[in-house]
């Protein structure tokens, strides 16, 4: 899985955003590259290659604002989607997911008896930790933010009966006892849209009804807290939902960052609001280009 220069590319972004967040998103591009070390030119191949857009275009999307943007205009009414059957343009179909939660009896016994292996990739967002069983991709965390150890033990705190085995740092794509398929194809299939991404979801059921939810937001689209909570039965229950989205155990794949709070703002991100940030600005521009 070759994702070293996309992961490079997302070390640039961190910068970038910053830079912009310091001069309130009103900075020139020519002062961006320069404050970036970089030529124009080499700046804005740079990011085209990486999103597909100008970073001038980029820019816009990384603003702070942009989030109230993207709830006026791309807003998703997942009550509607659920009932007109439109789900099929959702993070189900774009990514050919298939998911098979544990029993309620696995999770009251804090998978006893299951295998997890772990490992290293590089994505488009940074260096990230995945996760998987047998079934498939169980967690997927992303580490620039918080580091590796922080990423490790929150994820293996959820799960703290499992049997734990290595990946040896997703260098190797052979199979390890009681997961089969390998991590590196999953997580490949996951941010190239090619394949198949199997998911072995490992929750409360009402922390998978939300999840089941988030996955039937379009990319390049946003919903609400309120919008969710409405769409599985329990309209009063937004700050429940609020948890479960932050306790989604595999980001990007099921789309945590696609939830906006009602006023447009970003809300909470469990890997980092940049991340979450860099996610959806990344989304609009491929949906734009």
């Amino acid at each position: 899985m070759q994702h070293t220069d996309t992961g490079y590319h997302y070390q640039m972004m961190q910068r970038a955003i910053d830079i912009i967040d310091q001069h309130d998103g009103s900075i020139t591009l020519e002062n961006l590259a320069e404050e970036m070390g970089m030529s124009v030119a080499y700046f804005q191949r740079l990011f085209s290659r990486w999103v597909g857009v100008s970073p001038k275009k980029y820019q816009q999307y990384l603003a702070l604002s942009y989030a109230k943007t993207l709830l006026s205009e791309r807003f998703t009414l997942l009550e509607t989607a659920y009932l007109s059957g439109l789900s099929g343009s959702g993070r189900l179909h774009d990514l050919f997911v298939r998911w098979e939660a544990m029993t309620p009896g696995e999770f009251a016994r804090q998978a006893d008896n299951v295998t997890i292996q772990w490992g290293w990739f590089d994505t488009p967002f940074g260096e990230a930790l995945a996760m998987g069983t047998r079934r498939g991709l169980c967690g997927l965390a992303f580490v620039e933010e918080i580091g590796r150890e922080q990423a490790l033990g929150d994820m293996m705190a959820r799960w703290p009966s499992a049997r734990y085995i290595s990946h040896t740092d997703g260098r190797s794509g052979r199979q390890s006892e009681g997961v089969s398929g390998g991590l590196s194809d999953w997580v490949e299939a996951a941010f190239s849209a090619r394949g198949e991404t199997p998911l072995s979801l490992i929750g409360a059921p009402f922390q998978i009804k939300v999840w089941e939810a988030l996955m039937h937001i379009p990319s390049g689209f946003v919903t609400s807290y309120s919008q969710i909570a409405s769409a599985i039965g329990h309209p009063k229950a937004v700050r429940a939902v609020g948890t479960a989205v932050g306790r989604n155990p595999v980001s990007w794949v099921i789309p945590c960052h696609r939830a906006l709070r009602k006023s447009g703002g970003l809300g909470g991100y469990h890997w980092g609001l940049r991340v979450k940030r860099a996610m959806l600005a990344y989304e609009a521009a491929r949906q734009e280009a």
